[in-house]
């Protein structure tokens, strides 16, 4: 197994240990993850073949929707701000 399978399989389970904790948690080590998957699929891509560069963008895109949607929306100034009292607190 190549070193670019295991790191990514790391990262995935640093993804699915990052969303059991509570979310006021969740923010930096997420913003890690969310830096260091372009640079993993890149290194993929390069070590075991551009094919499997689609599938983990497909895997990558599908676990971090929400917060990519939110952040096109607020880059695109869309995004609604935040209220506590919307939140249910």
């Amino acid at each position: 197994m190549s070193l670019s399978l295991i790191l990514a399989f790391l990262w995935v389970l640093a993804a699915t240990l990052t969303a059991f904790l509570p979310m006021r948690h969740q923010y930096r080590p997420g913003l890690a993850l969310l830096i260091a998957a372009p640079l993993l699929i890149v290194y993929l891509g390069v070590e075991n073949g551009w094919w499997l560069a689609p599938a983990a963008t497909a895997g990558f895109l599908s676990m971090f929707r929400n917060p990519l949607i939110y952040l096109f929306k607020r880059a695109t100034g869309r995004a609604q701000p935040f209220r506590r009292d919307e939140a249910g607190e």
